[in-house]
């Protein structure tokens, strides 16, 4: 149970946000070299996970510009004492289309290890990973770049109960993520409160998810469009992610005073 717990945070993180039926993106990034998000995760009222994610120069060399886009997280509190979990994940894009050239993780879950690097091939429309090549139709993404892509999608002409869906390569496979936009709402987070957006993520039933359970992302109405607060239903009790910390934003981070 604590592994999946853990992974949910990135589930919330990275595939919540993913909003776009046309995928097409506004003129330029919302994000910079620099930008740095902090978010905690808990359980109940424990601290279940921690997770940071930021923009960093790439150190690698492509044809184009690239960014270095870099995620990392791991169990805390009594969680990390039963169950010790330090996951990274990388992702080089292109600064112009943000969609990846090479993409990394490294996962470590209790005694459980596993590591991918993934090349991706746009002429021939294929995917190479440690466990073979894989083909696909249209844009993809990875496990971090759907996260920044998504923040940069067009939402001027989004309705209630619009729907959507975005393509990523995780686990040695394709796998897509249906998203219902429901609206906006003023949402308080550790960091202040905050005029947001807010989505309704589909859920797969499982080993966490009921069949009922409903999961919810709010991400700040503003130029930055960063999820600030997620909350989800699981067999056992409800999972709660909130933004702790953003540094090195593109635009200011405006919470809404207090009168």
């Amino acid at each position: 149970m604590r592994k999946h717990l853990f992974y949910t945070l990135f589930l919330l993180l990275c595939y919540g946000n993913v909003f776009s039926q046309e995928l097409t993106k506004i003129s330029e990034p919302v994000f910079k070299v620099g930008e740095k998000l902090s978010y905690r995760m808990k359980y109940g009222v424990f601290t279940a996970a921690e997770a940071n994610i930021r923009v960093e120069a790439s150190d690698k060399k492509f044809n184009t510009p690239a960014f270095h886009l870099i995620a990392e997280g791991q169990t805390a509190g009594s969680f990390d004492f039963f169950y010790k979990v330090r996951n990274k994940y990388e992702s080089y894009v292109d600064q112009n289309t943000l969609e990846p050239y090479f993409y990394t993780e490294n996962r470590r879950e209790g005694k459980w290890k596993h590591t991918d690097n993934v090349s991706f091939d746009y002429k021939d429309n294929k995917v190479t990973a440690n466990k073979g090549a894989f083909t696909f139709k249209g844009k993809t993404f990875d496990f971090v770049s759907a996260y920044y892509f998504a923040r940069t999608i067009d939402v001027s002409k989004m309705k209630v109960g619009d729907k959507f869906e975005m393509q990523y390569f995780l686990e040695d496979g394709f796998h897509s993520m249906g998203i219902t936009y429901v609206g906006t709402e003023v949402v308080s987070c550790s960091m202040g409160k905050f005029n947001c957006l807010k989505f309704n993520p589909t859920i797969i039933p499982g080993r966490i998810f009921r069949k009922d359970s409903k999961l919810y992302l709010w991400i700040t109405n503003d130029g930055n469009r960063i999820p600030v607060k997620a909350h989800v239903e699981v067999i056992l009790g409800s999972i709660t992610m909130d933004l702790q910390a953003a540094t090195g934003l593109k635009y200011p981070l405006n919470p809404i005073k207090s009168k």
